[in-house]
């Protein structure tokens, strides 16, 4: 599998704090039984996600910004009500009567005893300017396919380089280690200072 190409931008003196979403290649389709008319939209779909998430809908009627293309479009970011209610927070389905549709996602996967680390070069296989790991408390597996990075505004600020490239890899319990990031590191400069 193709490590995803996201670039990586550190604003220096400033805290990072992101999430990375890992999910499986196969797509879920579930029929969704409701769409309430409110703000933020709600979706009645028995689904299984373990958390927010990213989804496509496809077949909505009367609301035809819900409907989006996996791998052609951007998807909506979902968050989790319960095991059968989503709410998409960006859109709002006041004054409508929004119908029908399939929601339509890719399931997490498994980190159960996975490690993870990300090491930040100046080249590829050049020098180490700074790894975040599960063991250094950069990186935490924090549920299914989903791993928060974090580097303290402290550590931003002792950044002395302006650009990088970074990968990250996840090892499993059974030592099968995959790449699921790479790509370019910005290094945006620090103005306020004490």
């Amino acid at each position: 599998m193709q490590p995803a190409r996201i670039p990586l931008s550190i604003i220096q003196g400033a805290t990072l704090r992101d999430t990375l979403r890992i999910m499986q290649p196969r797509f879920e389709y579930r029929p969704i039984t409701a769409i309430a008319a409110t703000a933020p939209v709600r979706l009645t779909c028995d689904h299984d996600l373990p958390g927010d998430w990213l989804v496509w809908l496809q077949g909505a009627q009367q609301m035809p910004e819900l409907n989006r293309a996996p791998r052609r479009e951007h998807p909506h970011r979902v968050e989790v009500i319960d095991a059968s209610t989503l709410e998409i927070n960006a859109l709002s389905a006041v004054g409508r009567t929004p119908s029908g549709g399939q929601l339509i996602y890719q399931p997490p996967v498994d980190l159960t005893g996975a490690t993870a680390r990300m090491q930040i070069r100046d080249k590829p296989g050049g020098s180490l300017l700074l790894e975040l790991s599960t063991t250094n408390g950069g990186l935490t597996i924090t549920g299914p396919g989903t791993i928060a990075r974090t580097l303290s505004a402290t550590a931003t600020a002792a950044i002395t380089w302006a650009t990088a490239v970074y990968d990250l890899e996840v090892t499993y319990t059974d030592g099968t280690v995959h790449r699921y990031f790479e790509g370019p590191v910005t290094v945006s400069p620090e103005v306020t200072r004490d």
